[in-house]
């Protein structure tokens, strides 16, 4: 690997492309660490710290006089965190629970079109500043919150939905 020491075009490529991958990697780690998902997390951390050894090292073996190393690292930092989380929400890991508020009186034409797209819907009684309303709950897979909030968005636009990420669940019709 004494190419990597040196200077030039493929070292600078190197560099900034090693970078990209590596911060991409620490990116989708961190977050499947972080919703429960530790063998696969710690499988990418292997491949991730690899690439660091070598690209760290390869930007700090005479970066004093070669700057360019160090901008290149710094630019590819910044572009891998942008990407790592830019795949990981078109990869859509995990579960999540879209909380839905709604009246009284139609609560249960949109729980049962949600169940006819095979989502899973839980309802409970609330009450607000104007009367009595209906909670419903729906936990779903990431990958499917935007076909969700795209039915709810169909039924009434009066609703307040909010969306929050899952870590563990247990039992229901929703398999991990």
């Amino acid at each position: 690997m004494d190419f990597l020491q040196g200077s030039g075009i493929w070292v600078y490529l190197f560099i900034f492309f090693g970078k990209i991958t590596e911060v991409t990697l620490a990116t989708l780690r961190y977050i499947l660490i972080n919703r429960g998902e530790r063998k696969k997390g710690s499988f990418i951390a292997f491949f991730e710290v690899t690439l660091w050894l070598f690209v760290a090292g390869s930007v700090l073996t005479g970066f004093s006089e070669d700057l360019i190393k160090a901008l290149l690292y710094c630019v590819a930092f910044a572009l891998g965190n942008f990407l790592g989380s830019y795949l990981e929400g078109k990869l859509a890991l995990g579960l999540s629970t879209v909380q839905v508020i709604c009246d009284c009186e139609n609560y249960q034409q949109i729980a049962n079109l949600l169940r006819q797209h095979k989502l899973a819907v839980t309802s409970i009684d609330g009450q607000g500043r104007e009367g009595s309303k209906k909670i419903l709950f729906i936990h779903l897979k990431r990958s499917r919150i935007t076909e969700a909030v795209k039915l709810l968005n169909q039924i009434s636009e009066k609703l307040v939905i909010t969306i929050t990420d899952l870590r563990v669940v247990s039992g229901g019709y929703i398999k991990k």
